[in-house]
């Protein structure tokens, strides 16, 4: 199985099956990571800095959340957690706590599969 090492308050590590929600690897390690929209690439406040182990493709909603969060924020180089499938070892650093924005919680729970139903990109053809 492989283990998804998050940098928060030092490292946590955790070894989940593949496949598993990258948010639902970091919420199992401990970390109160936000998911405000219930994991459906909407809130972006489920984004992480990929240091490690980032996959090569990503959803079309990922991606078009992402694009717009640039354009609003200027924000590049994260992923939103929701749509991730953990595939192998990974190192990430989550970017939005709920103790940290003072929320009442970090948000309805998200499935355990990806939502909304996945059309697989690569990453690389994402801003062509």
């Amino acid at each position: 199985m492989p283990i998804v090492t998050i940098e928060y308050q030092g490292e946590r590590r955790t070894e989940v099956p593949e496949g598993t929600r990258l948010v639902h690897a970091i919420e199992g390690a401990g970390v109160d990571i936000g998911h405000r929209c219930g994991g459906y690439a909407k809130c972006t406040t489920c984004r992480v800095e990929l240091l490690e182990g980032e996959p090569e493709r990503m959803t079309e909603a990922e991606a078009a959340r992402l694009t717009r969060l640039e354009q609003e924020q200027g924000t590049n180089g994260v992923r939103l957690s929701c749509q991730v499938p953990v595939e192998g070892a990974m190192r990430v650093r989550p970017v939005m706590l709920q103790s940290e924005q003072g929320w009442p919680d970090p948000g309805p729970p998200p499935e355990p599969r990806i939502t909304p139903e996945p059309v697989w990109i690569q990453k690389a053809d994402w801003r062509r």
